[in-house]
């Protein structure tokens, strides 16, 4: 099925809106926002996509802020699943990804189990376009061939934690951190315990995609102290390709 075909009443479309400029939610993404009947909407999804929305759509925030307002995952599923029950069509949209922790299988999950007919429209990641719009590609031919992401929100010493540090820190690849605004210190610092050379190159860049896109670069050892008083929404980057951050115009091969 294409993506590009009409939404049928019924009908959930998990709709990644990209990184928060309305210029980079995807063509099927922006038809699906077009057809819905109900939208359901994240705070990082792309406010101003909503003015292709039917003048009588009803749209239903379910932001979850840090610390701040917060709406249950189940509390989501339910009304994705009251709303296409009533033929409804209905879109839930997102920012970046909805399936990089967006916790968009949990939705298709719950939809399924309800015999909710699901729509999948991946959105343009975080991940990777944020640091491309701060002049930062994650990979880079004959300078790192690959790139890992990881979610910053659980501290490296939270008994929760599963990530690898010490694999991470060895692994060659450009390191993509979402939602490590809060827990800087100690992911850098646990980086550099394992193995990672404390010189490497990190970037942080706020909002992007938005108007006051900011960008903040400094040495792995540094980057958190450079980095206070950010916010979320932000993104860091740990490598060599860190050291593009576009605070000045784009390095060229060249000069880089």
């Amino acid at each position: 099925m294409s993506t590009l075909e009409p939404l049928r009443p019924g009908t959930v479309a998990l709709v990644g809106g990209g990184p928060g400029d309305p210029g980079l939610i995807t063509v099927a993404g922006r038809a699906a926002v077009e057809q819905a009947d109900v939208l359901l909407v994240d705070h990082l999804a792309p406010r101003a996509a909503l003015a292709w929305a039917a003048p009588d759509a009803e749209v239903i925030d379910v932001a979850k802020l840090p610390r701040g307002a917060f709406t249950p995952q189940e509390r989501i599923n339910e009304l994705l699943i009251a709303h296409a029950g009533a033929g409804r069509r209905v879109v839930r949209l997102k920012g970046g990804d909805g399936f990089v922790f967006g916790r968009g299988g949990e939705e298709l999950q719950a939809c399924a189990e309800a015999g909710v007919e699901v729509r999948i429209i991946p959105g343009v990641t975080s991940s990777v376009a944020v640091p491309a719009l701060a002049g930062v590609p994650v990979t880079h031919r004959g300078l790192v061939q690959g790139f890992s992401v990881i979610s910053g929100h659980v501290p490296p010493e939270d008994p929760t934690c599963s990530l690898n540090y010490r694999a991470l820190a060895t692994s060659g690849t450009t390191l993509v951190v979402l939602m490590g605004v809060a827990n800087l210190a100690a992911i850098t610092s646990a980086l550099i315990a394992n193995g990672l050379a404390p010189e490497t190159p990190a970037a942080v860049i706020a909002r992007g995609g938005h108007p006051d896109q900011e960008v903040r670069a400094a040495a792995l050892a540094e980057i958190a102290e450079v980095a206070l008083g950010i916010n979320p929404p932000a993104i860091t980057v740990i490598g060599a390709v860190a050291s593009w951050a576009a605070t000045a115009p784009l390095k060229t091969m060249q000069e880089a």
